[in-house]
């Protein structure tokens, strides 16, 4: 049966798009609004007919019609078909190409199908694939991450209050590997924690970690340069790995994971709606049993499983996980006080002096405390969980802060004491006299340089007068030593005037 003449005004316009403006095939199939596969068709056709662009004056409808579909297509059963499965498969592993398998199977079938058909026929092969399975990507090469939208209903068993649990799922690129856990919310230290059971889970670690745009991942989406949460990027590094956030509004970016947890929705969720779990280990439990179910699931149109396909082209590919696992940490700013102590969770940790007035990065985990200034790291502390505390290292001090440090009270009174006995009383007098021993140090200090000025034995006599009045204060020491009260003698004891006789007086004996 002729085709009609719009028909035939196409074939023309492939032909002239193709061969006169050098359109790519795609670009033909937009302009003019017709099926990509059906302008392969025509541009191979004229190809094996001899025709370009222009066509030959002579040539009408009729007979271009004659030449591009009178001779029929070489049946299928004269040439060999390739392995669609083997090849599908093969061209997730890294380096491989269709032009390299291509070449591998004409030289096992020398009459095979030349690239431009092995290219087409494998095409056709594969819209016949599940969507899941259609999409290509290189073994070790991509982890698809992100949580579901449905969540699990968690009953308390004391309360029966119930609280929602969040699906976290995983599905790696080339053999749909899926790794599924639910956590408490979809919180920082959940969004962590499920990518290192992830990994372990793999045993091994893809090169690229493809996530959606939530909080916990990406501290603020862009089409271009995404900024990556701190503790997520450096968790990132730890593994050898980059993050690649999806960009915002373009899903086809993570089809992998929507299909990954579509599945999960289907084939666990969903199996466990009838059940009451009583706790997230229970849960987890449930879930680890359907994931295993779903990952040894036979495919429907490819031979093997997910698992299989695992263990044959994508286990080996994975980067090796490192020796030790990361340490959760989170990634606050400070300022630096004037005190040379910035303060994180309510502790303040000393910085070296210097560094007076800078903003700083702190990296904060569990156990320690490591502050950096433009990337470089300027102190570490062992973490502190005391509200309100110091913690301070005297190597940060100043030589004038560090020197008041060293002394104790102890230390002063031994050291007084070298001067002489009332030196030391009147020291340790000074100290007892304060509220808090510190409060009495600078005193102390004023005296040990008024020793140095007046001399040892007319402070050691200042000291003695003043201990006889008690008068605990540097500025009485120095009162006596300005005046030279040291150099005269001690008053005596007053003593003690006998009482007179005298009516009125009640006398010892009426107390008794």
């Amino acid at each position: 049966m002729p085709r009609p003449r719009t028909a035939m005004r196409k074939i023309r316009d492939v032909l002239r798009l193709t061969f006169a403006e050098h359109f790519s095939r795609r670009q033909v199939s937009a302009s003019l609004g017709i099926p990509f596969t059906t302008v392969c068709e025509y541009v191979d056709r004229s190809r094996q007919a001899g025709l370009s662009w222009p066509l030959p004056e002579h040539l009408d409808d009729s007979g271009l019609e004659a030449l591009l579909f009178t001779k029929a297509a070489p049946p299928m059963g004269e040439r060999a078909l390739p392995d669609w499965n083997h090849v599908h498969l093969e061209l997730r592993r890294p380096g491989v190409t269709l032009q390299l398998l291509n070449l591998e199977y004409l030289e096992q079938q020398p009459d095979g199908y030349q690239y431009s058909q092995f290219c087409e026929r494998y095409r056709r092969w594969q819209r016949h694939l599940d969507v899941v399975m259609r999409q290509e990507h290189r073994a070790g090469e991509k982890m698809f991450i992100d949580f579901a939208g449905q969540t699990v209903p968690i009953v308390d068993r004391a309360t029966g209050v119930i609280t929602e649990a969040e699906l976290f799922v995983t599905v790696l690129g080339a053999s749909n590997y899926l790794y599924a856990e639910a956590f408490p919310s979809q919180e920082l230290p959940y969004w962590i924690a499920g990518h290192a059971h992830a990994l372990a889970f793999y045993g091994g670690a893809p090169r690229l970690w493809v996530c959606d745009n939530l909080k916990s991942g990406v501290t603020k989406a862009h089409r271009y340069e995404p900024l990556i949460n701190r503790t997520y990027e450096e968790m990132a590094t730890h593994y050898g790995c980059a993050v690649l956030p999806a960009r915002p509004r373009k899903p086809r970016d993570k089809a992998k994971v929507e299909a990954g947890v579509l599945i999960a929705e289907r084939w666990i969720l969903a199996r466990l709606r009838n059940r009451i779990l009583f706790s997230l280990g229970e849960l987890n439990v449930a879930i680890r049993e359907l994931v295993d179910h779903l990952n040894r699931k036979p495919f429907k149109k490819m031979p093997g499983s997910r698992l299989s396909l695992f263990e044959e082209i994508e286990r080996a590919a994975l980067r090796a996980l490192p020796l030790t696992a990361y340490e959760f940490a989170l990634w606050p700013t400070a300022r630096v006080n004037i005190d040379y102590h910035l303060e994180v969770d309510r502790h303040y940790y000393s910085v070296p002096y210097r560094y007076v007035g800078e903003l700083c990065d702190v990296r904060l985990s569990a156990s320690t405390l490591e502050i950096f200034l433009h990337g470089r790291r300027i102190a570490s502390h062992l973490r502190s969980y005391k509200r309100g505390g110091f913690t301070t290292e005297p190597s940060h001090m100043p030589e004038s802060h560090r020197r008041h440090l060293e002394w104790t009270p102890s230390r002063i009174v031994s050291w007084a004491r070298q001067t002489g006995p009332a030196t030391g009383e009147f020291a340790e007098g000074i100290l007892e006299s304060r509220a808090h021993p510190e409060q009495g140090y600078r005193s102390c200090l004023g005296i040990m340089r008024l020793g140095r000025r007046y001399g040892g034995e007319r402070l050691e006599a200042a000291c003695k007068r003043a201990l006889t009045v008690r008068a605990f204060s540097y500025r009485s020491v120095e009162s006596i030593l300005k005046n030279g009260l040291d150099r005269h003698p001690l008053p005596d004891q007053p003593r003690v005037r006998p009482h007179r006789l005298h009516e009125n007086l009640r006398g010892p004996h009426y107390y008794k």
